[in-house]
């Protein structure tokens, strides 16, 4: 199985941002075309994409669905989304609209059953976002941190047919830190469900050590800021990714 490289974009009023550590008010601009940016990671070889609405994971709904829907639409490839999607009808609503995953964080803790029903209606559609702040699973677009373990978050949802988990070391994002690969590889030892690494992605030697732990339950893997800023070559990330 060849690792997944998801580029992401991340939109914040519209634009084309990456944020540092999850912070809102540390945001850097990337640009204002979304559906732009996703066209020229489809040109760089990429068949799937991650986009996430940060002002609706912090707003619990949806507020760049215009900008969403423009990536969408231009993109060829999946996409997946992640960013305030709560409820069935937010879930329906982006599978409508021709989004091939739909990631899930906060309700993930906090409803659990209202997850696993999606899951087992839209199979293969369902991610779960495992957000964590020193070993703990972060919410509210990682403003808190709760007090469960990533392990047992992931234990939660190991039967209940959700497609990945998404793991997300919240202290490295958009820092350039490096992935956290033993944490992301250990927890994809630890379940049955695939794992998507994400945060800190540096350059090709993140990308390089995941394709090695695909056996291990590493599906793929989000890089974002490595990419604008130009430490990461996308067709170069693919070609090696496809490589095993």
């Amino acid at each position: 199985m060849s690792l997944i490289v998801f580029p992401a974009i991340d939109l914040k009023a519209g634009q084309v941002v990456r944020l540092a550590e999850g912070d809102m008010d540390r945001a850097t601009v990337y640009g204002d075309d979304p559906a732009a940016q996703a066209m020229l990671f489809a040109q760089a070889g990429a068949q799937h994409l991650h986009v996430v609405d940060l002002d609706g994971a912090f707003a619990g709904q949806a507020v760049n669905a215009a900008a969403v829907e423009s990536i969408v639409a231009a993109f060829p490839g999946h996409v997946q989304l992640g960013g305030g999607i709560r409820d069935r009808a937010a879930v329906e609503r982006w599978f409508d609209l021709g989004v091939s995953r739909v990631v899930i964080g906060t309700a993930a803790l906090k409803d659990p059953e209202f997850v696993k029903a999606v899951a087992k209606d839209f199979p293969g559609g369902i991610v779960v976002a495992v957000d964590a702040r020193d070993g703990f699973v972060a919410t509210e677009g990682w403003a808190e941190r709760s007090d469960m373990p990533i392990v047992d978050m992931a234990y939660r949802f190991e039967d209940a047919g959700v497609a990945a988990l998404l793991f997300t070391d919240v202290g490295r994002d958009g820092m350039l830190k490096g992935c956290n690969i033993e944490a992301t590889v250990d927890l994809a030892r630890a379940t049955e469900i695939p794992v998507i690494a994400s945060g800190g992605v540096a350059g090709i030697a993140d990308i390089r050590i995941l394709s090695l732990h695909t056996e291990d339950g590493i599906e793929g893997v989000i890089t974002g800021r490595a990419l604008y800023d130009g430490r990461l070559d996308l067709a170069t990330a693919l070609a090696l990714a496809a490589a095993g």
